[in-house]
C-alpha cells in the first residue's frame, strides 16, 4: 500500500512543480550590523593637540620615530579592524608641501574611487583650517584630512580598513567611524 501511494505522490509533486516559477537568484548579502551610539573621551597625550575620540576606539604610538615623529600614532578600532594614521609634522617653511602632499596621497585612490568630496575645515576661533576628503568606491583609504594653524602645526589623518576594500559590506562601519572622525575634526584643539 505505501508501494502504490508513493508512486502516486511523486509524479503528482512532479505535475504541481513545473507550474512553480523558476528561482531567481539573490544578490549577495552582508551581516547587519547595529552599532553602539559614540561615546567620547578628550584625548590629551603630549602633543601640541587634543580632541575627543570614541570611547570604542584607542591610541598606538610609535615610539621609534625620530624627534620629528614624535606624534605619530594610529587611532585602533579592535572590534571593526579600522585605523586612522596620525601623523604630526612642525610646518617651518613648509606648509605648502605638507599641504600639497596631503592632497595627493588623498587623489592617489582617484583611480578606484567613485567620487571624491572635498570638505573645507574652518574654524577661526580655535585656529583649526584644512581639509577632509571623503573617498566612496572600493578604495584603501575612505576618509583622509589634513588640520594645521597655517603656522606652527600640522596633522594628517587617514582611514583605513585591515580589510580587502568593499564598500558594500563595510558601509555601515564606515559610516560609523567617519562620524567619529568628523566629532574629533570639530573638537580638535590645539595645545
Amino acid at each position: 500500500m505505501k508501494k502504490i501511494i508513493g508512486l502516486i505522490l511523486i509524479p503528482l509533486s512532479l505535475l504541481a512543480a513545473c507550474g512553480a516559477e523558476a528561482p531567481t537568484p539573490l544578490p549577495k548579502g552582508y551581516f547587519r550590523i547595529d552599532l553602539p551610539e559614540s561615546r567620547y573621551t578628550r584625548k590629551a597625550f603630549g602633543c601640541p593637540f587634543s580632541f575627543e575620540a570614541s570611547d570604542r576606539s584607542r591610541l598606538e604610538f610609535f615610539t621609534d620615530g625620530g624627534p620629528g615623529e614624535r606624534c605619530w600614532f594610529d587611532m585602533y578600532y579592535p572590534d571593526h579592524r579600522a585605523r586612522i594614521h596620525f601623523t604630526y609634522k612642525d610646518p617651518e617653511d613648509h606648509l605648502r608641501n605638507f599641504i600639497e602632499e596631503a592632497r595627493g596621497m588623498a587623489y592617489e585612490h582617484h583611480i578606484k574611487a567613485n567620487k571624491i568630496d572635498r570638505k573645507v575645515i574652518a574654524d577661526s576661533l580655535n585656529k583649526v583650517y584644512g581639509l577632509a576628503y571623503d573617498l566612496e568606491g572600493n578604495v584603501a583609504s575612505h576618509f583622509q584630512f589634513y588640520l594645521t594653524d597655517s603656522v606652527n602645526h600640522f596633522v594628517r589623518g587617514s582611514l583605513y580598513f585591515e580589510a580587502r576594500p568593499n564598500q558594500d559590506s563595510i558601509r555601515p562601519v564606515l559610516r560609523h567611524i567617519k562620524g567619529d572622525l568628523i566629532h574629533l575634526i570639530e573638537t580638535f584643539r590645539w595645545e
